[in-house]
């Protein structure tokens, strides 16, 4: 395989995964600065309360946003085998 098929190709793969996973971790993220917010509000410091609210959030995002991110997904995967074809 030549050198710029396999740089394009980690490219194309680095961004796919950035595409996919962005969603859940923004809302992961947005999720734990509003947990970390309630804590300092409220100076609760129980360490159980940001990963259970961070877990149902993901989860219903992966709910929401599956079918998406495996359409994602599976268009990447066929891209990479019908290149794959040409060498």
């Amino acid at each position: 395989m030549p050198q710029e098929f396999v740089i394009s190709l980690a490219q194309e793969t680095i961004l796919a995964t950035l595409l996919i996973t962005s969603p859940l971790l923004l809302l992961s993220l947005l999720v734990g600065l509003g947990i970390s917010v309630f804590q300092a509000t409220t100076q609760i410091q129980e360490p159980t309360l940001t990963f259970v609210p961070k877990i149902v959030a993901v989860f219903l995002g992966l709910l929401i946003l599956g079918s998406w991110m495996l359409n994602n997904l599976l268009q990447f995967t066929r891209e990479i085998f019908a290149r794959l074809a040409t060498f």
